[in-house]
């Protein structure tokens, strides 16, 4: 267990040392298990900054939080214990859903959860969930779903998805993974993450179904934390009722758990190579396993594909006589204006032309995907050609979309953005932003990798918009050595341009004195960035240390 600076071990019943519900260090595999680090990550994040009270600087809670400018010492009677207050002082009402009692069971749960094999070890079967949503009464069949599988862009479909339904009137729940900071994240209502006594109690509630199939197991495997989870949120929407359900494909598609929902949409965000030691590294491979969200008499909603992989997807639409629906055909972006905090659509959807869309996201990446989303929910609702959503409709809920961690401003002057980019793909994506849409005077990036993931491709996309590196390891036991993470920099950006710390917390402290120094005395100090990205287990972390709450 970590220690703090006077090196003291954090008391886990003191929520000022609340790291997170992972922090009782149980593995849950055997180190010769494959595993994904992205995705079988402990939520750690809370241990980097203290907390969501923590701020970059080792500062914590009180005095110059460089995140947010100075915080005033709290003015409390002496008698009153710290970890009792929020950051203005005021008590935390006793047993509310997040409040100490609640983390302290979510931290239980999570110690309990994780004995089990790690969510992305598979074993490619639907039999174990299967039985656990039969014996729940199939909570997976109480409502309509949207579907989304595919290899990068997935979570900020989503969460457009998830905006436009609710703009539209229904009661939505959203499941996603991995999550950056807490696992509550993944399991989203009305919006917002469940809180941490509800998901306690959705595991008490489901704990005893579980035993069930874990004894019934013939093959003696018990259920993977990822199953379970599934079968939380499954659970979660049933009861809350939600009128549409959007649920993240994990890993894959055909053998993923959440794929024991028959979807009424299959969304396939663009397909490329990641998680090869799982999928393999055959990209029409790994494109078959993800077609498997379409199921017969759906709609498939299908983004910008190579021709070889969209030839994939097209034979499962016609293998499972499904409707098709094409980015560049049927649905599309005909306009992307840079905008002051996002860019400005026009976009050709089912249903017509939708014009004058704010969007608060960077990237063509991100209108591209808002074109998906708006496709998948004309889909969903049966636009079509004499069919259109109401315009004003669809551009308040873009305008109101968050997605955390994807080039997501933390701090100005210089600008911090945190970027969850974790394959070359997303790294190429990234780049590609940086330099249409920023006009940064020099940018220094902070890169934390897991050891698994293809780290000199992400570094080779970054090279051409970054002027220095700053290489790191997140809090993860699975991210990548720092020698080893150095020693490939190097080869990409050549010795003079990076350095190398041994915490995210110094490495982005390292990064915003690079860009607020320069050697030209004439030259202006002002224009400097920071972008950390590499992993989604380093921006979570980063998130924390800037003091973000958990979306």
């Amino acid at each position: 267990m970590p220690q703090d600076e006077t090196g003291r071990r954090p008391d886990l019943s003191d929520l000022d040392s609340f790291a997170g519900v992972d922090e009782l260090e149980s593995s849950g595999y055997e180190e010769s298990d494959d595993h994904d680090p992205e995705l079988d990550a402990r939520d750690t994040a809370f241990e980097a900054g203290g907390g969501a009270r923590g701020g970059i600087g080792g500062v914590g809670q009180l005095g110059d939080n460089l995140a947010t400018g100075p915080v005033p010492d709290l003015a409390v009677p002496e008698e009153t214990e710290l970890h009792e207050l929020d950051d203005q002082g005021a008590p935390e009402v006793y047993g509310s859903p997040d409040g100490p009692e609640a983390r302290r069971e979510l931290m239980a749960v999570e110690a309990e959860l994780n004995q089990r094999w790690p969510e992305t070890k598979i074993e490619p079967s639907l039999t174990r969930i299967s039985a656990l949503t039969q014996l729940l009464g199939e909570p997976n069949r109480g409502y309509p779903v949207l579907h989304v599988a595919g290899t990068n862009g997935k979570g900020s479909t989503a969460r457009m998805i998830d905006a436009l339904l609710t703009r539209m009137g229904l009661r939505v729940g959203r499941y996603t993974s991995p999550h950056l900071q807490l696992v509550t994240e993944r399991i989203a209502l009305d919006g917002r993450p469940i809180s941490a006594a509800r998901y306690a109690e959705l595991w008490q509630d489901i704990a005893p179904y579980v035993s069930m199939v874990d004894g019934a197991a013939a093959d003696g495997v018990a259920m993977s934390k990822f199953e379970i989870l599934t079968g939380m949120a499954f659970a979660a929407f049933a009861d809350a009722p939600v009128e549409a359900a959007v649920l993240e494909a994990g890993l894959g598609g055909a053998w993923d758990a959440t794929n024991v929902a028959d979807a009424d949409v299959a969304v396939i965000t663009p397909i490329g190579l990641d998680h090869v030691e799982y999928l393999g590294p055959d990209i029409l491979g790994a494109a078959r396993e993800k077609a498997g969200i379409i199921k017969p008499g759906s709609v498939a909603v299908i983004g910008e594909q190579d021709p070889e992989v969209l030839k994939v997807l097209l034979e499962r639409t016609v293998e499972v006589d499904a409707a098709v629906a094409r980015a560049g055909s049927e649905f599309g972006v005909l306009e992307k204006e840079i905008a002051v905090g996002g860019q400005l659509l026009k976009l050709q959807g089912l249903g017509g032309v939708y014009d004058e869309i704010f969007l608060p996201l960077h990237g063509a990446h991100q209108a591209a995907n808002a074109a998906l989303a708006l496709a998948a929910v004309e889909a969903f609702f049966g636009a079509g050609k004499d069919r259109q959503l109401v315009v004003e409709a669809v551009r308040e809920a873009f305008a109101e979309v968050e997605t955390p961690g994807r080039l997501e401003r933390v701090r100005s002057a210089p600008t911090v953005l945190l970027d969850a980019a974790h394959n070359p793909h997303g790294a190429r994506a990234l780049a590609t932003t940086v330099a249409e849409e920023f006009a940064f005077r020099r940018l220094v990036a902070v890169v934390g990798v897991m050891a698994e993931k293809d780290a000199h491709g992400i570094l080779e996309a970054l090279e051409p918009v970054v002027s220095d590196i700053v290489v790191t390891r997140n809090s993860s036991p699975r991210s990548m050595p720092l020698e080893e993470l150095n020693q490939l920099a190097i080869s990409v950006f050549g010795e003079d341009r990076v350095v190398a710390e041994t915490d995210l917390e110094t490495a982005i402290e390292t990064a915003i004195a690079l860009v607020e120094t320069s050697d030209d005395p004439e030259e202006p100090l002002a224009g400097g960035g920071v972008l950390v990205t590499g992993s989604v287990v380093t921006v979570g972390e980063a998130r924390t240390l800037f003091g973000k709450e958990p979306a």
